[in-house]
């Protein structure tokens, strides 16, 4: 009630595949910390490739220091984790590469991260990449994922959403 009398409306948005890929359920994720979803809702994707677009139009609000991971803030107040891989923090950054830095202004498919998917799938736990909503009890209303075999980075819409 508060929000509508300052304003604050309900938003419909669409967050695309970050990474080219099969599009499966968090349920899949080998991690407790991402299937039972306790940094948020979301998707992950089994990755084809190692180039990781950002999923929205926003602003990096935080890439970690070795590159495994960034996350990115929407106008509407959304924040989208994209995590590659799982347990890919002990790499150390070795097979990542970051192309942007926290505070650039990104739209949807412009290009975060590179990684090397070979070196990442011998040394750490999988390829798997979670997307989640980290603030996603404070913001979503509906959430509609949506799975594909094939899903193509900065393309493929992989959740549409509404916020509170």
């Amino acid at each position: 009630m508060l929000k509508k009398l300052f304003g604050k409306k309900s938003v419909e948005e669409n967050i695309v595949a970050p990474v080219s890929g099969k599009v499966v359920s968090l349920d899949e994720v080998p991690d407790p910390v991402f299937s039972q979803r306790m940094m948020g809702d979301g998707v992950a994707i089994e990755p084809s490739e190692g180039k990781v677009v950002s999923p929205v139009d926003g602003e990096v609000v935080q890439l970690f220091p070795t590159n495994h991971a960034v996350g990115i803030k929407t106008k509407s107040g959304i924040e989208v984790l994209v995590h590659i891989g799982l347990e890919t923090v002990a790499m150390e950054g070795e097979g990542f590469e970051g192309h942007v830095t926290t505070g650039d202004k990104v739209k949807a498919g412009d290009h975060l991260i590179t990684f090397d998917t070979d070196l990442v799938n011998e040394k750490a736990k999988s390829t798997i990449t979670p997307m989640v909503i980290t603030n996603y009890d404070d913001i979503v209303e509906q959430f509609n994922p949506s799975y594909d075999d094939a899903a193509n980075a900065g393309e493929t819409t992989v959740i549409s959403l509404q916020t509170k």
